[in-house]
């Protein structure tokens, strides 16, 4: 489908989705929220793409949930209204399923602030980068709700939990260096430049790897977060079943022969 609010680039097995709601900072309204969710199902279906890039073409990454939207749906209402809100908001709580569902390993990169629901977003992805000057928070309790779209729930797997309460119960921001301590950012870049040099550097790093055995991989890791031990080493013997007859797994044991790099196909 065409989008209105992301830009989508695709080169050398690399996807760039670029958040395009410029004039209101990407604050995430329900059509954006939509467009999310059908980029990443997408994207988790082509073959061609590998590995994808989460940006923004505003001036920062995203300015939260846009709140005039919401309220121009009737988001809050007579309580017996307010319970066809999980329905009736879909798109809004799926759009961090899809990036966190989409096969492929999903980095984002984040310049300026990066508030509420732009939090939930990065949470659903699988390595996260930013600039220096970029700075987070979750509004959520000093706006009166709480945070429902997933960072609540994401979260603690990647900063724990007493980080996570701190996020969410203070309300403020947090620096781009604080963060990176909490183990939230792998790296902090000192402009956009920078950072989308080490975005690409960092996806042609994983694009050296197969490219099914990557996917495979991020499935193994989702599923193990809610499970024992010995059911994700049971999901991932299952896929070696499978890896093991692919032409990839075939051609890197071929190049480990041969003494040269892989030339991996997807297949």
């Amino acid at each position: 489908m065409e989008y209105k609010l992301i830009e989508v680039v695709t080169e050398d097995n690399v996807a760039t989705v670029a958040l395009n709601r410029t004039e209101s900072l990407n604050a995430l309204s329900y059509e954006l929220a939509t467009e999310l969710t059908h980029v990443f199902r997408e994207l988790s279906d082509c073959d061609d793409v590998w590995v994808i890039i989460l940006k923004s073409n505003a001036r920062i990454f995203c300015a939260g949930l846009d709140l005039k939207d919401a309220f121009s749906r009737g988001i809050i209402g007579p309580p017996k209204d307010m319970l066809s809100l999980p329905s009736h908001e879909k798109n809004l709580f799926d759009c961090c399923h899809a990036i966190e569902e989409c096969n492929k390993p999903v980095i984002a990169a984040v310049h300026g602030m990066c508030v509420g629901a732009g939090l939930d977003i990065i949470a659903a992805c699988d390595l996260r980068i930013c600039t220096q000057d970029a700075s987070f928070a979750l509004r959520e309790a000093r706006i009166g709700i709480v945070a429902d779209m997933g960072v609540l729930q994401r979260l603690p797997h990647i900063i724990g939990q007493a980080y996570t309460r701190q996020m969410a119960f203070t309300g403020r921001f947090f620096s781009a260096a604080e963060v990176e301590r909490m183990g939230l950012m792998i790296a902090v870049y000192p402009d956009q430049t920078a950072l989308m040099d080490g975005a690409k550097k960092l996806a042609d790093e994983i694009r050296e790897s197969a490219p099914l055995a990557v996917q495979h991989t991020k499935e193994i890791l989702n599923f193990s977060r809610n499970t024992s031990v010995r059911e994700g080493i049971s999901l991932a013997v299952h896929k070696n079943m499978l890896l093991l007859a692919s032409d990839d797994c075939r051609e890197a044991m071929t190049a480990f022969v041969e003494k040269r790099e892989p030339r991996f196909k997807g297949a």
